[in-house]
């Protein structure tokens, strides 16, 4: 039995265990604690609900305190979407989110960095910040919601437009060729390439805990339906009807088989890629296996529908098409700044001569 004149110093050391107890546990959160008191303005029946509704769903999973998470937006309808989580978060300028969280995550690399944009912000007047981003392998997120349309400036045509798209701005139909988002995430060096749509949940949960999970930069372009101004440009994707026939979906290790009774493949025949048929003999073993880590694949799988006059009717690829490791930019930044740090103070008129000194007599 204790001493009544060792009590104080017992409570005083039961309370001290409590205090660290509340300080080092977080609370288990939920999709709820995601979410802000910011009304959502958007379209009755867009696309960005059920992407906001995604991930607010997978952000408790990350096991992130809400205060290290920030989402950074440009400007376009997606571009509410910091608004609404209740995270921290920067509504930007046009095209240049990706700019502004290069400058945040290299100060504060110990934050989860999101970046929400549009086809049009991000590939239009900030096209040429998101290739740099990518090839410098910030490690953040980017969330490309692509609705093939202008939609926050009521219905012009964009860089993902499809030719001869007849609109506000076009109405004899667009003479642009279009990009292919994953294509040019590919072609810039991205580390993490993948696409999901608006209407399979399931689906952009994966994608979302995979960007997450990967170190570097991803890119996960996202269908998205603007019910307004291009309503239906993905149906053929997502109704019941067609979506198996039209659907690839890509699994690591996995031969690349689609249709409603998985009796359709694609093989490679030599580098051409080829539909294959199970009932004219050809099985699963017959077929591509997909490997995420094949960079020259991956640039295949993201052009299967860009050639029109290609032999056989393929269906749009979802799910990860590449996933590499290398180095990130911030990394490098801070060792570098190490190194500098331990040398003695430079002379700034040194510096600014620079090696390219001449002397002339």
């Amino acid at each position: 039995m204790y001493e009544t004149a060792h009590l104080p110093g017992m409570i005083s050391f039961l309370y001290y265990l409590c205090c660290m107890s509340e300080a080092t546990v977080q609370p288990l959160l939920t999709a709820k604690d995601f979410a802000s008191d910011q009304e959502i303005r958007w379209c009755p029946g867009c696309g960005d609900y059920s992407i906001l509704a995604q991930v607010q769903k997978v952000m408790p999973s990350l096991g992130i305190p809400r205060e290290n998470i920030v989402f950074i937006s440009g400007i376009g309808c997606s571009s509410r979407f910091p608004y609404y989580m209740n995270t921290f978060g920067m509504h930007s300028i046009h095209g240049r989110a990706t700019s502004i969280a290069s400058g945040l995550k290299a100060s504060r690399p110990d934050l989860s960095v999101w970046i929400i944009t549009g086809d049009g912000d991000s590939l239009s007047i900030g096209g040429n910040h998101t290739i740099h981003l990518l090839r410098r392998n910030f490690n953040v997120n980017i969330l490309l919601f692509n609705n093939q349309i202008y939609g926050l400036t009521k219905g012009q045509y964009s860089p993902t437009s499809e030719e001869h798209k007849i609109t506000k701005s076009t109405p004899m139909g667009s003479i642009d060729h279009p990009f292919n988002p994953a294509a040019l995430a590919l072609g810039a060096d991205a580390t993490f390439v993948a696409r999901s749509m608006d209407r399979d949940p399931k689906h952009l949960q994966a994608m979302l805990l995979r960007a997450n999970g990967h170190k570097g930069a991803s890119f996960l372009e996202i269908y998205q339906n603007c019910n307004i101004f291009n309503d239906g440009a993905f149906e053929i994707f997502t109704e019941k009807g067609s979506k198996a026939a039209e659907t690839l979906f890509l699994e690591q290790g996995q031969p690349l088989v689609f249709g409603a009774e998985k009796d359709k493949g694609i093989r490679l025949n030599g580098l051409k890629p080829e539909v294959v048929s199970f009932t004219d003999g050809f099985t699963a073993d017959d077929c591509w296996i997909h490997d995420e880590t094949d960079l020259y694949k991956a640039q295949v799988l993201t052009r299967l529908f860009d050639d029109p006059s290609r032999d056989g009717h393929f269906p749009r690829p979802f799910g990860v098409f590449y996933a590499t490791e290398r180095v990130c930019y911030e990394d490098v930044m801070a060792e570098q700044l190490a190194v500098a740090g331990k040398k003695k103070p430079a002379d700034l008129d040194e510096l600014l001569r620079g090696r390219e000194v001449w002397e002339i007599s």
